[in-house]
């Protein structure tokens, strides 16, 4: 927001320097960037044009004697618009000017004795471009008559402007008057507010117009008038030097009214010219099914049916808050007028604006929830001004439909103990009244406390602690002072759910993962992609959405993780392994919706970089395995992976993970993205494995405590282990775990390890050769040979029984 000094002082007389109020401000949460001055050159002065007369070579330059204070000078000018008789700004040799023809803003250069046309320049008679103060180049800067010749420019026209970086919650300060009571308040000096009283003298305003809200959810209140017999010109050099000090372009009286009042209060406006209001009424609505408007930028633009829009009995005339549109422009021939000062709902303009990708200054206020109480001030402040500037006659009252009248909050309770106990110091009653009355708000007072009033430029203030920020930051946070902690500290809360969340982040950032963080909204065609089960819980709607892309609560980090590996995959051809843990919402139509931590990750890619002894297959089922793995044994779950089947995954390539000790608790699963989904997702890979963990079931197993590892330390072994392969003759159903679990079963093996499995030639049909290697390593005895055989006649004894095992032979 950009502040000019001079305006600032129209309504607080501050008597400290500019730098000193800076501070004030910043320390008071208005954060000062910047302080830009403008209008401060050297070797430019106020001159008088004495004499215009024609160049003897050039039909379109003229020869001008400028009076400078300090003598005459004889200038070589192009401006159509220079006379004998005006105050000018007079540039000598040696200024510093603004390049008026270059491309690149703020590019500046001095000025030097030059010939024109055979004629010798003594300097430059200025425009407001070269001056920096604005973008006219149409023709010099005429200025007042009664201004002293020789007298510096910066004193004519040089302003400080303080450019404040406001936070999102202080929309009173997108309008000068919000700064300037904030200063009034810091320096103790009272506010003049802005004159909004006028005379009334035309016909009664609702026989001349009417305004009929449709859609009450999304137009809070609309206040409007009507002003006959406008003369439409250009603006006052005052209203125009404090539209250019803040970057804006004076358009012509009214319209610049409108600006200057929405720079000044906060408040946007906007005019309609009367005469082409059909039946001179207006009806604030959503926009038909297919419904276009062509704005006053010339831009015809379509609109849906969510847009608000503000249109007469035939058609539309403006987007609510955003633009107006062109069949209702004022232009020079305009004589009568509809004023508009309404309440627009934020989050319904601010969508509008982005989705036509028309924001502007107006929906910056808006889309900030502006409180109804505003509208009325800003019609009647821009209505004054339009009295004095344009003329005209304005009709009695003011048009006033309030669907929301008496919804917004007014008191805010305060306790004098709440303030003490949030900032640590106690204020004594007179100070907190002073404090916040000097900011506008009502005291009313009650037992230990007060019921504050909530002016009407405040929406942001809703609870005590909004007041506690306004009290610490007027009196200075630096002036607050500092305090001794009494009591014992706050006892640090344990939260498993975070703590089991970061275990599983760091085990698969160990294993070579890469973490992403995704929205926690999508849509429902963007989940129906992964081809979630049909039992899946049903997707949970956003009210009101940020765009249609954000419409539902993910029910799985399935469909982030497979578009990222697809983004990756167009661009990377090294391997990749990325994850995500975050929650996932779920709504079981029985009372709140479930809130479920997941972790996600998935493989795709080669399995190795690109080297001369590394294997260059692709990644697949095992990689998402062997991470699943990693993360349940840093965890000490023991769980066993069992065929299964999953929508996302393919048939045959997917495994459920289990524990079995909890009741066979399923807590995951794993497998290969199946062709069908993997297809919707424009990947330049040819397979991608992924796993799925359910952190909160995982949670409540290791609560249970059953089919997990209480990690207590086992004493290593020093006596020698030994191995043994086996080549075992199993039917094509049995799984590798089962023959796992039952070697694992004697505690003299140590270990159990499938490495190959073999089908075909030799092999009678229906079954298959699996070769495992059993490692035996007993904790108090070195074992022979024999005694490693007859564990082994043991294991097979088992195999044999439980899985009709065979010894190859």
């Amino acid at each position: 927001m950009k502040v000019p000094f001079s305006w600032l002082k129209e309504y607080v007389d501050i008597d400290i320097n500019l730098d000193d109020l800076a501070h004030h401000l910043t320390m008071a949460g208005n954060e000062v960037e910047d302080i830009e001055r403008t209008g401060w050159i050297d070797n430019v002065v106020v001159g008088h044009v004495k004499n215009v007369a024609l160049h003897p070579d050039a039909d379109r330059l003229r020869l001008v004697t400028v009076d400078h204070g300090a003598g005459e000078a004889e200038v070589v000018c192009g401006a159509p618009n220079v006379a004998e008789g005006q105050k000018i700004a007079y540039a000598s040799i040696g200024a510093v000017l603004h390049d008026a023809y270059a491309d690149e803003t703020g590019k500046t250069k001095k000025l030097k004795r030059s010939k024109i046309r055979g004629v010798v320049s003594e300097g430059m008679v200025c425009s407001v471009r070269e001056l920096g103060i604005g973008d006219d180049h149409d023709g010099i800067l005429v200025l007042d008559d009664d201004l002293k010749i020789g007298t510096p420019i910066g004193e004519v026209l040089g302003e400080s402007v303080i450019d404040i970086e406001l936070t999102p919650n202080r929309p009173d300060c997108l309008g000068v008057v919000g700064v300037a009571r904030d200063v009034s308040a810091i320096i103790g000096k009272p506010l003049r507010e802005p004159d909004i009283e006028f005379n009334a003298t035309g016909p009664s305003v609702n026989t001349l117009a009417s305004v009929e809200i449709a859609d009450p959810d999304l137009c809070l209140r609309y206040t409007a008038t009507v002003i006959q017999g406008v003369k439409i010109g250009p603006s006052p050099k005052w209203l125009q030097d404090r539209l250019i000090a803040i970057g804006e372009r004076p358009i012509n009286n009214l319209v610049d009214i409108t600006n200057f009042v929405m720079f000044e209060l906060g408040q946007p406006l906007h005019a309609f010219d009367y005469d082409k209001v059909v039946d001179h009424r207006i009806i604030v609505r959503r926009a038909k099914l297919g419904e276009k408007l062509t704005t006053l930028d010339d831009t015809e633009r379509k609109l849906d049916t969510e847009m608000l829009l503000i249109a007469d009995p035939e058609r539309g005339i403006g987007l609510a808050g955003v633009m107006g549109g062109a069949n209702s422009e004022i232009s020079d021939s305009t004589t009568n007028v509809i004023l508009e000062s309404a309440t627009f709902e934020g989050v319904n303009n601010r969508r509008t604006a982005r989705s036509l990708e028309l924001a502007s200054q107006a929906t910056l206020r808006f889309e900030k929830s502006l409180r109804t109480g505003l509208s009325e001030v800003g019609l009647r402040r821009a209505t004054k001004l339009i009295q004095e500037i344009t003329g005209g006659t304005i009709a009695s009252g003011i048009i006033d439909v309030y669907p929301s009248k008496g919804k917004e909050q007014e008191l805010v309770r305060l306790d004098s103990s709440h303030i003490k106990r949030v900032l640590g110091v106690e204020f004594c009653k007179s100070d907190v009244e002073s404090t916040l009355g000097n900011l506008g708000f009502t005291l009313q007072s009650c037992a230990d406390g007060w019921n504050v009033g909530i002016p009407y430029w405040r929406p942001d203030i809703s609870i005590p602690e909004d007041l506690i920020e306004e009290i610490a930051r007027i009196v200075g946070y630096d002036n607050i002072p500092t305090t001794t902690l009494r009591g014992r500290p706050p006892q640090w809360q344990p939260q498993p759910e975070m703590d089991l969340r970061t275990r599983v982040t760091d085990s698969l950032v160990q294993a070579g993962m890469r973490e992403i963080i995704s929205y926690a909204a999508t849509t429902r065609e963007g989940e129906d992609r992964v081809g979630l089960p049909d039992d899946t819980a049903s997707a949970i709607k956003l009210r009101n959405p940020i765009t249609s892309d954000y419409a539902v609560m993910r029910r799985t980090l399935r469909e982030a993780i497979l578009d990222t590996v697809a983004r990756n995959s167009r661009t990377w051809r090294g391997p990749i392994g990325l994850f995500e843990t975050g929650r996932v919402f779920l709504d079981y139509r029985e009372g709140l919706p479930e809130e479920r931590q997941m972790a996600t990750g998935a493989f795709a890619g080669p399995r190795n970089e690109l080297h001369w002894d590394a294997s260059t297959a692709p990644s697949d089922f095992y990689n998402a395995k062997g991470a699943a793995e990693a993360v349940l044994e840093d965890l000490g779950i023991q769980a066993t992976f069992e065929p299964g089947e999953d929508t996302t995954f393919a048939a045959g390539r997917t495994a459920v993970i289990k524990v079995a000790a909890a009741n066979h608790a399923v807590i995951g699963v794993v497998g290969e993205v199946s062709s069908e989904v993997f297809s919707k997702f424009d990947a330049e890979v040819e397979t991608v494995s992924m796993f799925e963990l359910d952190l909160s079931e995982i949670l409540r197993v290791m609560e249970g405590s059953k089919g997990v590892d209480s990690g207590k330390f086992e004493e290593f072994t020093r006596l020698p282990a030994s191995h043994r392969d086996l080549s075992l003759i199993v039917d094509t159903s049995v799984l590798a775990g089962q023959i796992v679990d039952i070697a694992n079963r004697n505690r003299i093996v140590t270990s159990a390890t499938v490495f190959d499995v073999f089908e075909g030639k030799g092999v009678p049909d229906g079954k298959m050769a699996v070769a495992v290697r059993l490692v035996y390593q007993s904790p108090n005895k070195t074992l022979t040979a024999d005694q490693i055989g007859k564990i082994e006649q043991q294991i097979l004894k088992q195999l044999s029984k439980e899985l009709g095992a065979e010894l190859r032979v």
